[in-house]
């Protein structure tokens, strides 16, 4: 489940990427920039969805529904796998 603070990560780290000023994100996706640097630095306690999807799509990014999967491995199990592989010979 990803919460506010790692979704201001990953608009963070996609802006970025992008090579993109805050200044410029905000433009494109007239969020403020108040708002803008304090969702990108966990900050926010709510940005309401419509700005949400405005910065994410000024970003190219979206979000995606998928069905519940119980079984389906979570971040943090994929990453305590990775780190224990060289431990169980994988590497």
């Amino acid at each position: 489940m990803i919460n506010l603070i790692d979704l201001g990560e990953k608009i963070r780290e996609a802006r970025r990427a992008q090579k993109l000023s805050q200044g410029e994100l905000v433009q494109r996706s007239k969020v403020s920039r108040a708002r803008l640097d304090a969702l990108e630095n966990g900050r926010i306690a709510d940005i309401g969805f419509k700005k949400l999807m405005r910065v994410m799509n000024a970003l190219g990014l979206d979000f995606r529904l998928t069905q519940l999967n119980d079984s389906r491995p979570t971040l943090e199990d994929l990453i305590e796998e990775d780190e224990n592989a060289p431990r169980l010979g994988r590497r």
